[in-house]
């Protein structure tokens, strides 16, 4: 018998695209899924919405991501675990190219992955862009790769079996921000590597200052990231202790400083103890020509915050238009664009 996929979709407040997540769930070519939908205390109408579907939904308490996504496996019964956000979208043939792909050989702690591709509203804009975590990787070499490049798999684009699941333990609840990119790591570690399948994937919805990954102002979510971040450099180091390992955990952390570095200078030394530690130091990120002029006149602080918010504000006006065209089109509900 083909193994059961569990779609898991942890949604708050998701009714305006619900519809079209679940669309791409109950579409996927393979025949053997269960899509089970945990309602986080949502106070809009996510559920009712997603009832529509005859698929699984579990209302809760507000409880946040992680123990949504935790209540969700509970639920489960599947060989293979699809985690999924209440607004992106999987391919229509994701699960069933990924499951091809495994070998008579292999065991289930091989971790599948796929292509993904970042939209606002009109899937036939995304574009799929290669990176190097696009191929098969052994844990280690995957965690240097997104460490010392700064790049990442979109959740939803690994295919778990549930023996990796559970070998990785449940998602952190007290995490609040970049729990996936954690739990992944912890996946990671539990795998035997990783196997990329090309030409299928999913895409992901970039909805700005109203995204869970959108640190913002938000001192709760920075310090979750700092903590997120120590765990990364932890797991990466037990897997190898090594010149290159130290170097792309300096990196990382380099890549990162500029969310604490001037105003939460508590962190930003708690930072430089831990790049010593790996033999380096961390500095002021360069101000780019377009924002290095504010600096004498309006100080640093200033300057750092205007380069961090202007990109933020050009992608709020794009989604706009993308939101205008998006409806003027009459919705875009379709997933054809090729992948790989």
């Amino acid at each position: 018998m083909k193994p059961l996929v569990s779609i898991l979709i942890a949604a708050y407040n998701a009714e305006e695209w619900i519809g079209y997540t679940l669309h791409s769930a109950v579409d996927q070519t393979w025949p053997r899924t269960e899509i089970i939908v945990v309602d986080d205390g949502s106070t809009d109408r996510t559920a009712e919405v997603a009832r529509q579907f005859g698929v699984t939904v579990v209302s809760t308490k507000n409880r946040g991501l992680s123990a949504a996504q935790n209540y969700a496996f509970s639920l489960s019964h599947g060989d293979y675990i699809q985690y999924l956000d209440a607004d992106d979208l999987l391919a229509p043939d994701k699960i069933e190219r990924q499951l091809a792909a495994l070998r008579e050989t292999d065991s289930r702690r091989v971790l599948l992955s796929s292509p993904w591709a970042p939209f606002y509203y009109r899937t036939r804009r995304a574009r799929f862009i290669h990176n190097s975590l696009w191929r098969d990787l052994s844990p280690v070499d995957w965690l240097i790769q997104k460490m010392s490049e700064g790049i990442h798999m979109q959740n939803a684009t690994w295919l778990v079996s549930r023996e990796l699941a559970l070998a990785a333990g449940p998602w952190d609840e007290s995490l609040n921000y970049d729990q996936d990119g954690e739990f992944f790591c912890r996946v990671l570690l539990a795998s035997e590597g990783t196997r990329f399948v090309p030409e299928t994937g999913i895409y992901y919805r970039t909805s700005g200052t109203r995204s869970i990954s959108y640190i913002g102002t938000s001192n709760t979510k920075r310090e979750s990231l700092f903590r997120s971040m120590m765990l990364h450099v932890q797991y990466l180091r037990s897997l190898e202790e090594s010149e290159r390992v130290r170097k792309a955990c300096l990196t990382y952390l380099q890549i990162w400083y500029h969310t604490f570095y001037p105003g939460h200078m508590e962190l930003v030394t708690k930072l430089q103890a831990i790049a010593a530690q790996l033999g380096g130091r961390l500095r002021p990120h360069r101000l780019r020509w377009k924002y290095a002029w504010m600096e004498p006149v309006l100080g640093r602080r200033t300057a750092t915050w205007a380069q961090m918010a202007f990109p933020h504000l050009k992608a709020f006006m794009l989604r706009k238009w993308d939101k205008a065209m998006f409806w003027l089109e009459a919705g875009d509900t379709t997933f054809t664009d090729p992948i790989g």
